[in-house]
């Protein structure tokens, strides 16, 4: 009965441990909770955790060897590249149009960015997260599938749970200092948020560089 417990308190601790290093994600649950409010961030941990989900059994189908391939990390590194440098540059060209006195449909290019969709996206083109998952991630799946399908449950449960718990807690704190943020300090870090995932995004079109350079074909 220990195990259960145990389990999940690991594998919470191991999400938060990653979910506490600014990302891709934490941008976006910054910017979007300044512009629509607390049910931001669950909302893009929703999408992440289908996500994770998806993963999780793709894993447990013993699948998970592919995904420490080079070839498929520099891929996932090189359209995780393109998308933050659009997305960045995008946010920084129209951060003088934003106001968070607008509805979400009145600022320019944001109606399609679904929050659910964007927790997706954003998990998926980060290729630091899929070598997490096959590398710390799959180590600790691995270690509770002993207990069979209800181990592997609550190690999701208890993971999902951490990133719940860390990413609620930002949007709570982005969205009630919304109060005391006029529109000017809004687009500045819009803007500040803009070049951290252009940042992140040219990263990201390096290490695909070097992941595609080790492929042996």
């Amino acid at each position: 009965m220990l195990e259960v417990p145990a389990i999940f308190a690991g594998s919470f601790v191991l999400a938060l441990s990653g979910a506490l290093v600014p990302g891709p994600l934490f941008t976006f649950t910054i910017t979007e909770s300044a512009r629509c409010g607390f049910k931001a961030g669950p909302l893009l941990i929703t999408g992440h955790a289908l996500l994770e989900l998806l993963l999780v059994i793709i894993v447990i189908q013993g699948l998970g060897v592919y995904l420490k391939m080079p070839m498929v990390t520099g891929i996932i590194a090189l359209l995780g590249g393109l998308f933050l440098i659009y997305f960045g540059i995008d946010m920084v060209r129209t951060a003088g149009k934003m106001s968070l006195v607008m509805k979400a449909e009145g600022i320019p290019g944001q109606a399609a960015r679904h929050p659910i969709l964007m927790g997706m996206i954003t998990s998926l083109v980060n290729p630091y997260w899929i070598l997490w998952w096959t590398t710390v991630g799959l180590g600790y799946l691995v270690a509770v599938m002993k207990f069979g399908y209800v181990g592997v449950a609550i190690f999701f449960l208890g993971h999902i749970a951490g990133d719940y718990a860390w990413y609620s807690l930002v949007s709570l704190g982005v969205s009630k200092g919304r109060v005391f943020l006029k529109d000017s300090g809004y687009r500045l870090l819009i803007r500040v948020c803009g070049v951290f995932l252009v940042t992140f995004g040219a990263w990201f079109l390096f290490s695909a560089k070097t992941h595609l350079m080790n492929t042996s074909f």
